[in-house]
């Protein structure tokens, strides 16, 4: 069998998160099924990043293996084919062939990510970032980000209930900064937890408007209590900007 990557984008409002669950409609199962329409067989996908219930994504993939497949040349036909079939707010981008031993999780270098504000009242903002009209001061934002790149343990930022054996993170990038009239803070790390950015984003704005000091911020990193943690930014501005694999893979060209 040879082993395929999808590509995909999508808007999370609808959908429980990335990964297939029970008892809630998720990225994975939509694109299953409209995969089985296509070509009358089960498949089964392998994701390369969760994204949780309600977050955005403008490139994730998943890995399958199939011998059905046809040429390079007819894809572009097949991916029209299941766009049509699936719901206007999931995309298809790419289908390709990979080496046989390229997985979408475990192949994966980092993950990059961005959760958009803005601070003026704007209609066309409203279901893609979050408006928080209270004045923030940058340079605060930004040296509580600077903070997260040396922490490892990020056990006060996931959320509870999780089944994940470590809280262990790389973040190998983590600051704030201004465009097109939003504020955008982008992070990129080899892992996230359940809620990690979210709660990332929002014990940062209590810093940025006075509400929580540096030092404060600083022992929430170390003190391992997520009690201490704003979870409660919503989760619609948040987008997963990319999954980025070694340049020997070509699959982020």
């Amino acid at each position: 069998m040879a082993r395929y990557f999808i590509q995909v984008s999508y808007k999370g409002t609808n959908y429980a998160g990335f990964q297939i669950q029970k008892n809630a409609n998720s990225i994975q199962a939509e694109i299953e099924k409209a995969l089985k329409i296509f070509f009358k067989e089960d498949f089964t996908l392998t994701c390369s990043s969760r994204t949780d219930a309600g977050v955005q994504a403008l490139n994730n993939y998943f890995h399958f293996d199939s011998d059905i497949i046809p040429d390079e040349g007819k894809l572009n036909k097949i991916i029209y084919n299941l766009n049509s079939i699936l719901p206007r707010d999931i995309v298809i981008k790419a289908i390709f062939s990979v080496a046989n031993d390229m997985h979408a999780r475990f192949n994966a270098k980092s993950r990059l990510y961005r959760y958009y504000i803005y601070q003026h009242k704007n209609p066309f903002q409203e279901d893609r970032a979050f408006y928080y009209p209270y004045n923030l001061e940058i340079e605060k934002l930004n040296a509580a980000a600077e903070l997260i790149k040396d922490c490892k343990d990020f056990t006060s930022f996931s959320k509870r209930n999780t089944q994940v054996k470590t809280f262990l993170c790389d973040i190998y990038a983590s600051r704030w900064m201004k465009e097109d009239e939003k504020l955008i803070y982008e992070v990129e790390g080899n892992r996230f937890l359940r809620g990690m950015v979210r709660g990332l984003v929002g014990t940062m704005l209590r810093v940025g408007t006075g509400k929580t000091s540096i030092s404060e911020f600083q022992k929430i990193l170390i003190l391992k209590d997520s009690s201490l943690v704003d979870f409660s930014v919503p989760p619609h501005a948040l987008f997963l900007i990319d999954v980025r694999y070694p340049v020997a893979a070509d699959i982020n060209e």
